[in-house]
């Protein structure tokens, strides 16, 4: 079947008010990040994850392992964050964290999709999601930092316990995946324990590329 243009689907119904309709128009834009697909495998190996089962699997992450945050966080707003935070790959897609090439074009499509994307908003609430946006790029509270940690964190623990597939793939070495996942010390010592500990058993078991010596 066919499907009608989202705008055309809300204009058939009676009475709806301008503040409303963008609110609509928006939560149908977003359910485009559903079909963004990320390089993380999902820990069955069954598919590739998408990028809208990565924010809420974030979101979750942040309620869940936030007593491990080393400062206080505000836990709601780092949820909001990270539901936030992807919205722009609607637009420019997803960056492979390893893909050092398109890592330099990656800040400029993200702030113009943020600018289209947010717009679709009413005034007052656009400028509160692009807030949140904003506050995850600077990592300048507590809060945007522990949220930077576990968007970290996740691929990390999805490519370990999918055998490391996307590592392997890839050819990413230890010390790629140290520097990259290092900012997980900045917001919680025992997470990045637990992180450069399993990149430490993942490369012994040559799922990582062992550097280490060299």
């Amino acid at each position: 079947m066919r499907s009608m243009d989202q705008r055309a689907v809300v204009a058939l119904a009676e009475d709806i008010d301008a503040d409303l309709a963008k609110r609509i128009d928006f939560i149908l834009e977003i359910d485009k990040l559903k079909g963004v697909l990320r390089r993380s495998l999902l820990v069955d190996g069954s598919r590739y994850e998408n990028t809208a089962e990565h924010s809420w699997h974030l979101a979750m992450a942040v309620l869940i392992l936030a007593p491990h945050a080393d400062d206080t966080v505000d836990i709601v707003r780092a949820m909001e964050i990270l539901l936030v935070h992807d919205l722009v790959e609607i637009d420019a897609g997803d960056t492979y964290i390893y893909d050092e090439a398109a890592q330099q074009d990656k800040e400029r499509l993200e702030q113009l999709a943020a600018d289209r994307i947010f717009l679709m908003l009413p005034a007052e609430q656009a400028a509160h999601v692009r807030a949140l946006w904003d506050e995850y790029e600077a990592r300048d509270t507590p809060t945007a930092r522990f949220a930077y940690a576990v968007d970290r964190l996740q691929p990390l623990l999805l490519n370990s316990g999918s055998g490391g597939v996307a590592w392997r793939d890839n050819g990413i070495r230890h010390s790629q995946a140290l520097a990259v996942n290092s900012p997980i010390d900045d917001a919680s010592p025992s997470l990045w324990k637990l992180a450069s500990g399993i990149l430490a058993a993942a490369a012994d078991l040559q799922l990582l590329v062992d550097d280490r010596d060299d």
